[in-house]
């Protein structure tokens, strides 16, 4: 009797942030980006916790079928690109800056899926050696890409389709959803700048910043997008398309893992 095809193990990358007595950190994510997964993708999730150099990374990578990386309050720190300092009060994540960026590139080597949502894009350019805009609003010619600052503020609002992008001619994201622009979110202060080695630009907003990137290899799916593709990716035909793609290309990589099954 032939074996079920196995189910791919994904990693959700988790931040460290303060707990809520404020005692001691904690690594967690946003429950919708474990959700937003599941609901897209038939899987096993896994949070991948911040411990910087605590792991092997090639280890890790030989074990998974494919890597979320999410959205977080800090921002990766400016001597991994060359940046200027931070001001004391920025939040930073040293832990997973020092986990997530050799990953992606060992993902690469090792030809595992990575799709980057938001900080995710960031850390896949930053791990290619690409650089960083600090605020992308203080930048002559861009806009205001932040959430709202009200404090009376609703989700809704928050994740409520902002901007359009215009999506790159012959590139993967026309070709998943056959447009040319899509409409999409906007939480982020940070963003590209110089392009990471072996980076392709598959989405920019009216502003010129870059909002969605592939790897050059079409046999691997290594993408980031800067909009929170977690948020009610079933009704973005854009966001449903590239978690499509992501976990095939990880139920691909299941199927080669693991021994004794093979792609349907």
């Amino acid at each position: 009797m032939k074996k079920p095809a196995p189910l791919p193990l994904i990693c959700v990358s988790a931040n460290a942030m303060e707990a809520a007595h404020r005692r001691h950190l904690v690594h967690a994510t946003g429950e919708r980006n474990v959700h937003a997964l599941l609901k897209m993708v038939d899987c096993i999730p896994v949070l991948l916790p911040p411990i910087g150099g605590s792991v092997d990374v090639d280890e890790l990578v030989s074990r998974m079928d494919g890597f979320i990386l999410t959205g977080g309050r800090a921002n990766v720190e400016p001597h991994h690109y060359g940046g200027p300092d931070f001001p004391a009060d920025e939040p930073i994540d040293p832990g997973r800056d020092a986990l997530v960026l050799p990953l992606v590139r060992a993902c690469i080597a090792a030809r595992v899926p990575v799709f980057g949502i938001c900080r995710g894009i960031q850390e896949i350019n930053v791990a290619l050696g690409g650089s960083l805009h600090y605020r992308i609003h203080e930048v002559s010619g861009k806009n205001d890409h932040r959430r709202p600052r009200r404090e009376d503020v609703t989700t809704e609002e928050v994740f409520r389709l902002n901007h359009m992008v215009k999506l790159t001619a012959g590139g993967l994201f026309q070709a998943l959803t056959g447009h040319d622009e899509m409409m999409v979110n906007s939480l982020h202060g940070q963003g590209v700048d110089r392009l990471g080695q072996g980076l392709i630009v598959e989405a920019v907003s009216p502003d010129g910043v870059i909002e969605g990137l592939r790897y050059n290899d079409d046999a691997q799916f290594i993408v980031g997008v800067q909009w929170h593709a977690e948020w009610q990716p079933e009704e973005h035909s854009l966001s449903a398309a590239l978690y499509t793609a992501f976990g095939e290309a990880a139920r691909q990589r299941a199927a080669h893992r693991v021994s004794g099954f093979a792609v349907a």
